[in-house]
């Protein structure tokens, strides 16, 4: 195994509260075989939804879970021909997994996870496991777009005649640098370099966000909004001020997004049309106002101040998704501290 990230190597705060809320969601959503599932949509159970699951269990030292975890997902999803896993497991079908694409975020966090379970409790296995996706993810999902080097959300059905369809919440900078390490190649610094750039520029409306879907022309790299969905700062773009809190980059995006944030307190919506500035007619859930507290607490305490006692915790989340992303952004707080405490 090479060797382990910098920033991965560094004291992290002790917060008892994340680890209360990585018992809570173990509990609740979590279920004896290491499946995780998700409780708003019929109780299916995603790659995404996995690969945080091994990676929280990771980050609370939970090596009996990790282990169901990543067990439950290598039997059941991990069915491709490649080492990439298949997106979608459907409880009670005839055909749980009847369609065989992936999802790439959720490639790249089982890869993570994996990879940082090798080095928590020096499991080689692990790591070559990592290994053998972080190489599919290179050969199958990494396209040229005229100057950029862009991401595919998956092997299928995001390509077009003229354009790429491209998610900007499937750019989490920091597991790039990982597999990075453990895989080599100038790629993973071109998709960190051009996913920046595309996430800078791939911004629209009033406030100047990203929405969750964009369009890039295959042959020119022009960015342009995906008129085939919703142009909606919504439930997928809203990790993108998580995951560049975690890498440390991009502070003009994060800076829109706080004034955008901070303007529509105490309940900022759950959406906004990013073509028309119309709003949700409902507020964002709790997983979604966790990450605009935390990207809030970092850019204005620092590092090394963190509030842990003013972030939300998991019992607050009715729903899988929204329970997660709140448990996401704790350990990404827990990360990012530098300071030791009791």
């Amino acid at each position: 195994m090479r060797s382990v990230p910098r920033r991965l190597t560094q004291p992290v705060v002790h917060d008892a509260q994340t680890f209360a809320d990585w018992q809570d969601f173990r509990r609740r959503f979590v279920a004896d075989d290491g499946r995780v599932i998700d409780n708003v949509n019929g109780g299916v159970s995603h790659s995404e939804g996995q690969g945080w699951g091994m990676m929280l269990a990771v980050a609370s030292n939970d090596r009996a879970s990790f282990d169901l975890i990543a067990d439950w997902t290598r039997r059941h999803l991990q069915i491709r021909p490649d080492a990439l896993h298949a997106w979608r497991y459907v409880p009670r079908s005839q055909v749980p997994v009847a369609d065989h694409n992936n999802a790439t975020d959720g490639d790249l966090f089982i890869a993570g996870a994996l990879l940082r379970a090798a080095w928590k409790w020096n499991r080689p296995d692990l790591a070559d496991a990592a290994a053998e996706i972080a190489t599919d993810i290179l050969q199958r999902l990494v396209r040229e777009a005229g100057p950029r080097t862009v991401l595919l959300p998956g092997a299928v059905g995001f390509e077009q005649a003229h354009s790429l369809t491209i998610n900007p919440s499937y750019y989490v900078l920091p597991l790039f640098e990982e597999l990075a390490s453990l895989r080599p190649s100038a790629a993973w610094g071109r998709l960190t370099e051009q996913g920046l750039a595309l996430i800078d520029e791939g911004r629209f409306g009033r406030w100047r966000l990203s929405p969750d879907w964009l369009q890039v022309d295959r042959s020119t790299g022009a960015i342009s909004a995906d008129h085939q969905r919703p142009m909606r700062f919504s439930y997928d773009a809203i990790r993108i001020p998580l995951w560049l809190a975690w890498s440390g980059a991009g502070r003009e995006v994060t800076g829109d997004f706080l004034a955008y944030w901070h303007r529509h307190q105490p309940a900022p919506p759950a959406w906004i049309d990013l073509s028309n500035n119309s709003q949700a007619p409902y507020p964002a859930p709790p997983g979604m106002i966790a990450i605009g507290q935390i990207a809030s607490e970092l850019a204005q305490a620092g590092q090394n101040k963190m509030n842990f006692a003013a972030l939300p915790a998991v019992s607050a989340s009715p729903d899988y998704y929204s329970a997660a992303l709140t448990l996401l952004a704790r350990c990404v707080c827990r990360e990012a501290s530098r300071v030791v405490t009791g």
